[in-house]
């Protein structure tokens, strides 16, 4: 089967605490958001779709993930031996 078992889905709410500034700059940043898609969002909608492109978009955080996935796969492969 190509599909492997399903990730877990259970949301995990955090609550945080954010600097003035950040919240004046996410606010912003639905402003933005509402302008460039013509739909509002609240920025709490917005927030996990924020932190979830994050890591993406940092290329040190890509290589290192690269690096562990390169390990694991050659793990696994020592251990079918």
């Amino acid at each position: 089967m190509k599909l492997g078992t399903l990730p877990d889905r259970t949301p995990v709410k955090m609550n945080v605490v954010l600097a003035p500034s950040l919240a004046k700059r996410l606010r912003e940043y639905a402003d933005f958001y509402a302008e460039t898609y013509g739909s509002r969002e609240e920025v709490a909608e917005l927030i996990p779709f924020i932190l979830e492109a994050f890591p993406d978009s940092d290329a040190g955080y890509k290589a290192k993930q690269k690096v562990c996935k390169r390990k694991r796969l050659i793990r696994m492969g020592s251990s079918l031996d």
